[in-house]
C-alpha cells in the first residue's frame, strides 16, 4: 500500500474529527449530568423550605394555641368533656327535656297525607284536602281563616290564577301521596 502524503493528510484530519466528536459527546454527557444534579439539588431546595414553612406554621399554631389555653384558663374555664357527658342514644336525649314552660311557642307541626277513608282525621284537614293547616306563630291564625275577599278579585274572579292552580295542586296532594304507582321495571 502506497502512503501518499495526501492520504496521510486525509486519515490525519479524520482521526481528529473522530477525536474532537468523541470529547464533544463526553462533555455533552457531563454537562446533561451536572444540570441534573443541578435540578435534584433544586428539587431538595424546594422540600426543605416547605418543610421550613411547615414547621413554621407548626410552631406558630402551638403557640397559638399554648395562647389560647391560657387566656381560656384565665378567663373563660372551658373544660374538655368527659366521657359521662355523651349521650347514648335518643332515650338519653329525650330524658333531658324540660316540659314546655309558660308563654312557649307551640311545637313545629308537619303536613301529612290524608289516606283514603281514615276516620281518624278531624273535619279540618279534610276540608284542607288533607294537609295540616299553615298557621301563623305570631297571630296564630291560619291561612283559611283569611276572609275571601282578599283572595278574590271583583266580580268573585281572584285576582292570581296561579294561586288558584297551587290551591288546586294543594287539594289533590293528598289523593296523590295515597297512591301507589308500580313501574313496568319492577313487574318484569
Amino acid at each position: 500500500m502506497n502512503l501518499t502524503r495526501d492520504r496521510v493528510h486525509s486519515i490525519g484530519w479524520i482521526s481528529v474529527l473522530l477525536v474532537c466528536g468523541a470529547l464533544t459527546i463526553g462533555l455533552t454527557l457531563r454537562v446533561n449530568a451536572v444540570k441534573s444534579q443541578v435540578h435534584d439539588t433544586e428539587k431538595r431546595i424546594v422540600w426543605v423550605q416547605q418543610d421550613i414553612n411547615f414547621l413554621e406554621t407548626e410552631f406558630q399554631t402551638r403557640s397559638n394555641q399554648q395562647a389560647l389555653k391560657e387566656l381560656n384558663d384565665l378567663e373563660f374555664g372551658y373544660k374538655a368533656p368527659t366521657a359521662g357527658q355523651y349521650i347514648e342514644g335518643e332515650r338519653q336525649l329525650a330524658a333531658l327535656g324540660m316540659p314546655v314552660g309558660p308563654g312557649a311557642p307551640a311545637p313545629i307541626r308537619y303536613a301529612n297525607a290524608d289516606t283514603a277513608g281514615d276516620p281518624a282525621q278531624g273535619q279540618g284537614d279534610a276540608a284542607n284536602g288533607g294537609l295540616l293547616a299553615m298557621v301563623s306563630p305570631v297571630t296564630g291564625a291560619t291561612a283559611a281563616a283569611l276572609p275571601a275577599t282578599e283572595a278574590k278579585g271583583a266580580g268573585g274572579k281572584s285576582r292570581d290564577p296561579e294561586r288558584d292552580q297551587l290551591a288546586r295542586d294543594a287539594a289533590a296532594l293528598g289523593s296523590r301521596l295515597a297512591r301507589i304507582e308500580v313501574a313496568e321495571a319492577a313487574q318484569q
